[in-house]
């Protein structure tokens, strides 16, 4: 009786130690975990979080409206801007966007045709440069193509361009530089971006441009632009106690100037080498992803594919929306 009871007590202080030497065990390979965490990264993503957020604001909208005083007459007007993000993520610097862009234009004419819209599919890369969310700088480097999905001659027998039938192609990268600053008001939060960038056209080398554009159609160009987007706090509709900022107003000015040889035109005719617009828009409290547009600009050389040969002032107006294809896991 007794060796088994003192077999009996061996065991149990044996499986006490054992079990209180695995409980020490976890409580400090839990301490050594908590110490070991990277803050490092965990700031570096959410800054990655924060420029991806910033990036989403400068994809181009999408315009449905009017357009008045071009030189072919329209009665609607759209600029559909369809964005797939495929990389958005707070563990890396990059956000990778494909843009597939429609320009469209219904004519004023028998039978209210759509003739050759602009397909302008593109891949766009952005990267961060610093790490300050309220004065971020960004990289955008893109490959955009330019058609009109028409197969029939470009030039006419004549040497003219064949606008009612004719192949429009051209394909170009593009840089731009972004700096903007983020203001922080008692009832509204102010973002302002100031971008530069060149467009190079492949057409420059020989290749991936239709017949009869080199030398007519500008493969250089300076872009630049400006954006001004005004957020405004609102109280929930359900919880007044709670707010959130939503988008209410926003300026966005553009520009395109032509810096290669084209057609003869010296670097001074502004009226054959710069395109501008000035746009303001509103967006109501009740709106989701809408808002009411006005602006106008001017066109140097049109950029509806076989069109570019125009030149115009022109005034619009209509709806903007942010069209993105942005399926969210939650």
């Amino acid at each position: 009786m007794f060796k088994l009871f003192t077999k009996t007590s061996f065991s149990l202080v044996f499986l006490l130690v054992l079990t209180s030497g695995y409980s020490r065990a976890a409580i400090i390979d839990t301490a050594t975990v908590n110490n070991n965490i990277d803050t490092g990264k965990i700031a570096t993503r959410i800054v990655n979080r924060g420029f991806n957020d910033i990036y989403v604001q400068n994809l181009k909208p999408s315009f449905f409206g009017q357009e008045l005083f071009q030189p072919v007459k329209t009665k609607l007007v759209g600029d559909i801007n369809a964005h797939f993000v495929l990389l958005n993520t707070p563990k890396s610097r990059f956000f990778f966007d494909v843009s597939a862009r429609i320009k469209v234009r219904l004519l004023s004419e028998y039978g209210e045709p759509v003739k050759s819209p602009s397909y302008m599919p593109s891949g766009n890369l952005y990267y961060r440069i610093n790490r300050d969310t309220y004065k971020p700088q960004f990289l955008q480097l893109s490959y955009t193509h330019h058609s009109n999905g028409i197969r029939g001659p470009t030039l006419r027998p004549d040497g003219s361009f064949n606008r009612d039938s004719g192949k429009f192609s051209t394909d170009f990268y593009s840089l731009n530089y972004t700096i903007g600053k983020r203001i922080d008001k008692t009832n509204t939060i102010d973002n302002h971006y100031s971008t530069i960038g060149i467009e190079l056209h492949r057409g420059l080398f020989g290749k991936d441009a239709a017949l009869g554009l080199p030398g007519n159609y500008g493969f250089v160009r300076v872009n630049g632009g400006y954006i001004y987007n005004i957020a405004k706090k609102y109280a929930d509709d359900i919880d007044p106690a709670k707010s959130s900022y939503k988008n209410w107003q926003r300026i966005q000015f553009d520009f395109t100037y032509i810096a290669d040889k084209y057609s003869g035109y010296k670097a001074s005719n502004l009226k054959k080498r710069l395109n501008a617009s000035l746009k303001y828009y509103y967006q109501f409290p009740f709106m989701q992803n809408v808002s009411f547009i006005v602006g106008g600009g001017y066109r140097g050389q049109d950029d509806y594919n076989i069109y570019f040969e125009d030149s115009y002032a022109y005034v619009q107006f209509g709806i903007a929306s942010g069209l993105t294809f942005l399926f969210h896991k939650n």
